[in-house]
């Protein structure tokens, strides 16, 4: 996985209520990728940040005026270097803009006020160069730590339950200045076991007792015996569960049996030109977030690809004359509100 998705295969799951097996999850991240490609056909950009190096020619056909720079389809979210024909720009010499609502950037210009100014090198290709964080915007919510050192090298990340509950399989995270995206997830024991009197196997019984509920998190899902269940609460030492959770059987379980959590998380390192690196324990872990309506339409779109799937893509609705392909209830009018809010519109530019 070379880039992650505006949605997780956990939230297709529950909002399913998949069974967890290889048949399904790679059916659900075929489904969660197409739709990702889909969000960024429709809105003509993508959202999640790169930091990388880019190159500009100037002057370029494209350009109306000596001090603007067009980024176009290369949006910017902040910039770290800025040089033209080999000479550095420095941060006051500069403008982002539009800076009424930005990040994203569109374009740079060169403050007329100071002495700075584009063009100077031996030809016009690539004289431009732009350092920087490229894509919509870095919205990042924290979620959690790292449970154990990190190497350069390491693809098994552990974290704690804070973590376990607030990522998926797709998320992009980072560590320190690393970013890695999460492409599969494993159980860790949590060093807990069931007590009280045990759980039975009737869906009213839903208080799991452990010795530590602080070493849990609500959201999370816990694994007993073969049986998987969603955390809703926690009291005390009291996890308040929903039983049978992502298509597992419900089942008796017996006092002393050990709690797993899938805290163990396979990641792609050093991804989106950031470098992998060493991190320490308890290293802080942030989940970048696409705007609310990117994520709605990715869910909806791998929904709807899910379901048509299943009906091999003959899924209709109404009868005769009026059967039509079901396609998803108001599909059409999110993807008409997501392009009217987040695309990337086309624009005219006065020379």
């Amino acid at each position: 996985m070379t880039q992650p998705w505006y949605a997780t295969r956990e939230e297709i799951k529950a909002e399913l209520d998949v069974k967890e097996t290889a048949r399904s999850n790679a059916r659900i991240d075929r489904a969660l990728a197409d739709a990702t490609e889909s969000v960024h056909g429709l809105c003509h950009r993508v959202f999640y940040p790169t930091e990388a190096t880019k190159y500009f020619d100037w002057p370029g056909s494209q350009n109306g005026t000596s001090w603007r720079l067009w980024l176009d389809a290369n949006e910017v979210i902040s910039v770290t270097a800025l040089s033209s024909g080999g000479t550095a720009i420095a941060s006051t010499d500069y403008l982002l803009e539009p800076n009424q609502y930005g990040p994203p950037y569109n374009q740079i210009q060169i403050d007329l006020s100071g002495p700075a100014a584009f063009g100077g090198g031996d030809t016009h290709q690539r004289d431009v160069t732009v350092t920087g964080l490229f894509g919509y915007r870095n919205d990042e919510t924290p979620a959690g730590a790292t449970a154990e050192a990190l190497d350069a090298s390491e693809t098994g990340v552990d974290v704690d339950a804070a973590t376990s509950a607030a990522v998926g399989i797709g998320s992009l995270l980072r560590v320190d200045s690393e970013r890695m995206i999460v492409t599969g997830r494993s159980q860790l024991d949590t060093g807990q076991t069931l007590g009280g009197s045990g759980l039975t196997n009737v869906n009213n019984s839903v208080t799991v007792a452990v010795q530590s509920g602080a070493v849990f998190a609500a959201g999370e899902t816990i694994l007993i015996d073969g049986e998987r269940m969603r955390v809703d609460d926690i009291a005390g030492n009291t996890l308040v569960v929903t039983r049978a959770w992502d298509g597992s059987t419900i089942a008796a379980h017996s006092v002393g049996a050990a709690i797993y959590a899938p805290r163990t998380l396979t990641v792609a390192r050093g991804v989106l030109g950031t470098t992998a690196a060493t991190h320490l324990t308890a290293a802080a872990v942030f989940r970048w977030d696409a705007p609310g309506p990117v994520r709605q339409l990715c869910v909806a779109e791998a929904l709807t690809d899910l379901l048509q799937g299943r009906s091999g893509y003959a899924r209709t609705a109404g009868s005769g004359e009026g059967e039509r392909e079901a396609s998803g209830r108001s599909l059409g009018d999110l993807r008409k509100r997501v392009y009217v809010s987040h695309g990337r519109k086309a624009r005219m530019r006065s020379v």
